[in-house]
């Protein structure tokens, strides 16, 4: 049978911001039935949110402020995330009616993994493995936290701390890095929740970049989770990446939106 997808997609959200923060010490959660708190400990958005809301439309208006000062207390950044399965309906514009701002939409996206396109794995000799050793996760964080300028120092600090629960046999969060020469070049994620695996973190260092790299560091994932038995996959892709995610065999079937507090 097929996945709901919406509600896989938020499920699988649930699970790439929150398994390893539940399981790693001075990072904390407050999850209801009706939404998903997930506090790191750091000052950076990238690892604090609201997510999977399922909020009844007359209760949402209060519970939205109750979350928005659970943050607020403990003098957080964070983003609420909103997705394809999230309720109610006008949750969005509840969100900015508590005073947060619409940060960015993209397409969520979902494959058969049956019917991926044939892709090189290996461009140029790349070597991509699965992050086992710290070592490893540093040069995986590193990467991430290159997207910023300077890089964004709490992304590295993130994946130390968490470094435990990651690398841990049962972890349902598989991390991968791409390796030319011995460097790491490139990075994916792949995580399993709601029935199915999603894609995050894929990155390439931009000195590596329309060579190939990110496809593969893509495909690679999605080929080890078909061998494990799973069946779909989905992501959410950023606008310059619709049309090679759809070269791989991805479909737009709905849309995460990001909202933040307002910039102090």
């Amino acid at each position: 049978m097929a996945p709901d997808l919406p509600s896989a997609a938020d499920e699988n959200l649930l699970v790439h911001f929150s398994w390893a923060q539940s399981r790693t010490p001075g990072m904390r959660l407050a999850a209801g039935d009706d939404v998903t708190l997930v506090d790191s400990g750091l000052p950076c958005d990238t690892f604090n949110a609201a997510i999977r809301t399922r909020m009844a439309p007359d209760a949402a208006p209060a519970r939205i402020l109750e979350s928005i000062d659970w943050f607020a207390r403990m003098k957080r950044p964070f983003s609420w995330w909103v997705g394809p399965a999230d309720t109610p309906d006008h949750l969005g514009k509840l969100l900015v009616d508590a005073g947060l701002e619409w940060y960015q939409t993209d397409p969520a996206m979902a494959a058969d993994l049956d019917n991926l396109a044939p892709v090189d794995i290996a461009p140029g000799g790349l070597e991509i493995r699965r992050v086992t050793t710290l070592k490893e996760l540093l040069a995986f964080a590193h990467i991430n936290a290159a997207h910023w300028s300077p890089p964004e120092r709490f992304v590295i600090r993130y994946y130390v701390l968490a470094a435990e629960a990651l690398l841990a046999p049962d972890s349902p969060i598989w991390l991968y890095n791409g390796y030319l020469d011995g460097r790491a070049v490139a990075t994916s994620e792949l995580t399993i929740g709601g029935g199915v695996v999603g894609l995050y973190n894929v990155s390439t260092d931009p000195d590596f970049r329309r060579r190939g790299i990110g496809s593969a560091i893509t495909m690679k994932p999605l080929l080890d989770a078909r061998d494990a038995g799973f069946t779909t996959a989905i992501l959410q892709a950023e606008p310059d990446g619709i049309g090679v995610y759809r070269k791989l065999g991805f479909e737009v079937f709905g849309e995460v939106t990001e909202f933040k507090p307002p910039a102090v």
